[in-house]
């Protein structure tokens, strides 16, 4: 079955998650959010219109187009203006909708498959709607003893507490702004009682950062960014990043750290239009239920790198796929670890010899 039809079949019943604000749901005793979300507004973009432009909705299009392309394929083609103009001369046949918005702009939706058709045969890299989710935790030093953690929500304050209440949330829609101008999904901690016992200010100005990834684990994402601001003209701006078992540590202001997260995950997840289509097999154990394997057709279907996959056989527990996909079997097998599957030793280890590369992995709901 091609991936295209799986989408259409099963594309309503796919959790969509957007940006930052939606954990404050959370505090009533929902579930939190998966790791993977998928990102619904990649092909929209919302830009100034300048009427006294000379032709300002064709200025528009292109500041929207600009936009759009820094999301799906990175701030290496974003910022070629004259590459721009050569994949895309009239942006204006790429619009599916547009209306005014709020303070002079102009909302723009983009076909996003027609887009993504020209980045890939002219061989620009695209990422995907399915996205890694990252959680922020931040402690500021506001000055004259004010100390806090920028929390998902604003916590009930005393009016004499309005100032700092003022500047975590001006800081927090900072940081969401420069998310959703690169497509990154990310959260803030809920900071009620579990997340107070577990995390102090102290421990994240500290550099506890043992402390702050254990803390982590009840939010299920994939990447965890720390942060340390002191709030004055020549003041500490300490960021550290935690991804696939990986630490880097970066300086500088909350809007530069988060395109360097994002250029970070372009890289790893973004995939070339002239990588290679490969073949690979695919065993997947652990579908017991109706319900598993039509979850875990629903992950393939989502998987940007797969072109195309069919069911070869099944056995007790154990599914088994033909998938063509591009970029080959190391970067399907990091996808689908990222998408929540184990994987497991290669049976080639116990005598047996796969035509072609081969994956094993368990699915584990």
């Amino acid at each position: 079955m091609s991936k295209s039809r799986l989408s259409r079949l099963f594309g309503r019943l796919r959790k969509t998650i957007c940006y930052v604000l939606a954990a404050a749901s959370l505090g009533g005793g929902l579930v939190p959010p998966a790791a993977a979300v998928e990102v619904p507004t990649l092909y929209t973009a919302e830009v100034p219109f300048d009427r006294e432009a000379k032709d300002p909705r064709n200025d528009a299009y292109q500041l929207a187009l600009a936009e759009v392309l820094l999301r799906v394929s990175g701030s290496e083609l974003s910022a070629n203006t004259a590459a721009v103009r050569e994949l895309f001369p009239n942006p204006a046949s790429y619009v599916m909708q547009f209306r005014p918005g709020a303070n002079d702009s102009l909302w723009v939706s983009f076909d996003g498959q027609a887009i993504e058709q020209v980045l890939r045969n002219a061989g620009q890299t695209v990422w995907g709607a399915e996205r890694p989710l990252t959680l922020v935790w931040l402690a500021v030093d506001w000055g004259r003893g004010s100390r806090e953690i920028i929390a998902a929500d604003d916590p009930d304050r005393s009016e004499r507490a309005s100032r700092s209440l003022d500047l975590n949330r001006r800081l927090r829609e900072r940081i969401v702004q420069a998310a959703e101008q690169r497509g990154l999904p990310l959260v803030f901690p809920l900071l009620d009682s579990i997340d107070l016992q577990n995390v102090t200010f102290s421990d994240i100005w500290g550099g506890f950062d043992e402390r702050i990834v254990a803390a982590s684990d009840r939010y299920d994402v994939n990447s965890i960014l720390i942060g340390r601001i002191r709030a004055t003209s020549n003041g500490r701006e300490d960021w550290s990043y935690f991804f696939s078992g990986e630490e880097r540590s970066w300086n500088g202001p909350p809007e530069a750290i988060v395109g360097r997260v994002a250029d970070l995950l372009t890289a790893e997840f973004a995939v070339g239009g002239n990588a290679p289509i490969e073949s690979v097999v695919l065993h997947v154990s652990g579908i017991v239920s109706v319900e598993a394997y039509g979850s875990l057709q629903r992950l393939l279907a989502g998987v940007t790198l797969i072109e195309n996959f069919i069911v070869t056989e099944v056995a007790g527990d154990r599914v088994s796929y033909r998938i063509d996909v591009r970029g080959g079997a190391d970067r399907l097998s990091r996808a689908l670890r990222f998408n929540g599957l184990v994987e497991q030793e290669s049976a080639a280890l116990f005598g047996e010899a796969p035509p072609g590369p081969t994956l094993e992995f368990f699915y584990g709901p």
